[in-house]
């Protein structure tokens, strides 16, 4: 599978452009804030539903406009497929699949995947537990579809939980429906952590393989950690007598103290947890190395590479890491962007796009 094509209409930066992509590798060079991102961010978007920058969807209107159109087109050995989407600053977005209203998050998986490298997944490493909680969630339901309804389940039901906590828990009523949202909790939860020690249980090998590939240098382990549970095969009952024993706190506090939303992945370089002891330079490598581990593992699983979009990368990493990414990804379709005048050494374009005042054009 790869992405033929993207139209864009009032899409960040972009009043109206009309894009095609050959089946390698495609650069997009340009000065910086001209729209590089912002390609690739639609790209993103038609997968996934959402930015990887984090912004939400209104932040994808250009300013001054209520909607943004975004059209994808991919192809692959049986079909063409096309993603057709309104994108509103207000309301709630219309998105047709094969001119099929989507209703399901997980049929997007079957029209396009793609991995995203870009330059703030350090904090991937850098960061909270957070960013890599929604790393193993997003790749789970990269690879997994179905997980897009658990997760979505899970956090719903968290929301209503947490509501219901901050507004106080006064009277019977208030009680039983706490019951019944533990109940409902621990289902999705137990699931959901069920999906993501599988997934990783695949995955620590690839990241440990990739962080060697790229760095050469000291050994790589993880750690899954979770306050609350002692057996995956009591996972249920283990969220329900966690939530049970911490009411007393959970009441006083009014938030939700125990389940997946609090665990933690923890990465450790040598015996040191990486966020607090690796150089720039090793958390910069480990990021890389889970992009890459996550890549094979999509690649694996759904026997069909992602897109690869790298987003400015190079920039960011000295010339023997640079050289050791290229060399160690995968064949398939690539967007990488770039600020320089020069296609990165060791990039073999297929196509030149140059970007600028809200244009893309192809050069020789």
């Amino acid at each position: 599978m790869h992405l033929a094509g993207l139209w864009l209409t009032d899409f960040r930066c972009y009043r109206q452009i009309e894009v095609r992509f050959p089946p390698g590798i495609t650069v997009v060079q340009g000065a910086n804030a001209q729209g590089k991102t912002s390609l690739l961010e639609a790209a993103a978007w038609a997968a996934t539903g959402c930015s990887f920058r984090g912004v939400p969807d209104a932040a994808l209107v250009r300013a001054g406009e209520e909607t943004a159109i975004l059209r994808a087109e991919t192809v692959d050995a049986a079909r063409v497929q096309l993603l057709e989407a309104e994108i509103r600053t207000a309301g709630r977005n219309r998105v047709r699949l094969n001119r099929q209203s989507l209703t399901r998050a997980r049929d997007r998986s079957e029209f396009l995947r793609v991995t995203v490298f870009a330059p703030d997944d350090l904090q991937m490493v850098k960061g909270g537990p957070g960013g890599r909680r929604a790393y193993l969630d997003d790749l789970l339901v990269s690879v997994a579809p179905r997980y897009a309804g658990v997760r979505a389940d899970y956090d719903r039901v968290l929301r209503q939980r947490n509501a219901l906590l901050r507004a106080g828990v006064r009277t019977a009523d208030d009680t039983t429906t706490l019951d019944v949202f533990d109940a409902q909790l621990a289902r999705a939860g137990a699931e959901l952590v069920g999906g993501r020690r599988r997934m990783l249980a695949r995955l620590t090998p690839l990241v440990v393989e990739a962080y060697r590939e790229l760095a050469a240098q000291g050994p790589v382990s993880a750690e899954y950690e979770s306050a609350w549970l002692v057996d995956d095969t009591a996972a249920e009952s283990a969220l329900l007598d966690a939530l049970r024993d911490r009411r007393r706190a959970e009441l006083d506090r009014r938030v939700t103290l125990a389940g997946p939303h609090r665990d933690e992945w923890r990465l450790h370089i040598g015996a040191l947890d990486s966020r607090l002891h690796a150089s720039q330079g090793e958390q910069r490598t480990l990021a890389l190395a889970l992009r890459i581990a996550g890549h094979r593992l999509a690649t694996e699983i759904t026997g069909s590479p992602p897109v690869l979009l790298l987003d400015d990368v190079f920039s960011e990493l000295d010339d023997a890491r640079a050289a050791a990414l290229l060399a160690h990804l995968d064949a398939g379709q690539t967007l990488v962007t770039t600020s320089s005048s020069a296609v990165p050494a060791g990039v073999h374009a297929e196509q030149l796009l140059r970007v600028g005042d809200g244009r893309v054009e192809e050069a020789a």
